[in-house]
């Protein structure tokens, strides 16, 4: 698979020659920050042909063959050289099986990928001490909310600086109200299996609609697409950045459940380039209009501040971080993120509640932001299922 920019890597010079090269000038180092406790990883191509990467110390070390290594990953070269120039990623290799697990856990490949993007890019790992300064180089309130008449230059610093900004009232009442009803009635419409909607299984197994990918179906939900007030915020930190088609049509609709058993109504911590294509379409901008309360009662947001600048490791759902910043949104609120920043929409803390947080979502990308699978997007390899259901990570960690 020949990819526009990037060149071609022989799998065994890499390996023998640059490779080396690399851990020595510093990579390695910089590789070990993500490594802690893990056990050696080892690619495996589908002539045999293997390499393991084995954890030493502040830096690792490189092996010819797979015999001792704790897991073993199978994938095909393309593959391989995907995760080489940041346009695969391991969950995008699992959910699509185009890496298979060997020997040992598929989920290692996962808890060794911020390594592999320093090792092989000279990623940073991120560093939860280090200190966010304002633009008057004075400590940032990370939890700071604007509203949309505060000062730009603000505004754009605290994104590039944090990678996310939450600002107030951006949209009134009344059109908040007609793109709640158009919202609704796109549930209504939402069948499992569709191609366009997400689905995952709540309480007693039943059925939940997690979101819509087609919302441009709705006259006012499309009028969403390329607002002016929406485009005026992202590009503050992103100049050049346009309305795309993001994982649908362009709008998304997501719907809140308590109570979700099965499958991803509540995402665990992430990046939204995480399926795949950093290299390709990032620094991608996300935009979340609230068309009804967001918290942690009825489903909120929560950012790693800075984050979207460097690589985590695998991060307990769990678990909040001491330094996370939980975002409270009233209808009307816009928040605006970076899809490399390290995120999560928890389960709501209450099941009593007669509504959960509905919020429209679209994206921003370059104007050649493209899919090297030639896939509609990245997300589609999610849809692998006739009922509908978009399955967990874990679950895809297993069968792999």
């Amino acid at each position: 698979m020949a990819i526009e920019g990037f060149r071609a890597v022989d799998f065994a010079a890499y390996h023998r020659d640059e490779l080396p090269r690399l851990l020595a000038a510093g990579r390695g180092a910089l590789a070990a920050k993500a490594l802690g406790s893990l056990g050696s990883l080892a690619f495996r191509m589908p002539d045999g042909a293997a390499f393991t990467y084995q954890p030493s110390g502040m830096s690792l070390t490189l092996g010819e063959g797979d015999a001792e290594a704790d897991t073993v990953i199978t994938l095909a070269r393309e593959s391989w050289e995907g995760l080489v120039h940041d346009y695969e990623s391991a969950p995008g290799l699992l959910y699509s099986s185009h890496a298979r697990c060997a020997k040992g856990d598929a989920i290692q490949l996962v808890l060794w990928e911020p390594a592999l993007r320093a090792l092989y890019l000279g990623r940073p790992v991120y560093d939860a001490d280090e200190v966010l300064l304002d633009r008057h180089a004075r400590q940032l309130d990370t939890a700071h909310v604007f509203r949309a008449t505060d000062d730009a230059a603000d505004m754009a610093h605290f994104l590039r600086t944090t990678g996310y900004l939450v600002v107030r009232r951006v949209f009134d009442e009344d059109e908040i109200t007609a793109f709640l009803g158009e919202a609704r009635e796109l549930r209504a419409e939402a069948k499992a299996g569709d191609g366009a909607s997400w689905w995952a299984k709540g309480d007693g197994g039943a059925k939940i609609l997690c979101r819509v990918t087609s919302g441009r179906r709705k006259a006012r939900l499309d009028s969403l697409y390329g607002e002016l007030r929406i485009r005026n915020l992202v590009q503050l930190g992103e100049p050049d950045a346009l309305a795309s088609a993001g994982e649908g049509d362009g709008i998304t609709v997501i719907y809140k459940n308590p109570l979700a058993s099965e499958g991803l109504s509540d995402l665990p911590w992430h990046r939204d380039c995480g399926l795949g294509g950093h290299s390709l379409m990032c620094p991608r901008v996300i935009a979340s209009i609230y068309l009804t309360p967001a918290n942690e009662s009825s489903g909120d947001l929560v950012f790693l501040p800075g984050s979207w600048k460097s690589s985590c490791g695998y991060m307990d759902p769990a678990v909040l971080p001491m330094r996370a910043v939980r975002v409270s949104a009233e209808p009307g609120d816009l928040t605006i993120h970076y899809g490399d920043v390290m995120h999560a929409a928890p389960p709501p803390a209450r099941s009593d509640l007669a509504e959960y947080r509905i919020s429209v979502v679209t994206d921003y990308s370059r104007p050649d932001v493209r899919n090297h699978r030639g896939l509609s997007s990245y997300n589609a390899q999610l849809h692998r299922r006739d009922d509908g259901l978009v399955e967990h990570l874990a679950a895809v960690t297993k069968r792999a």
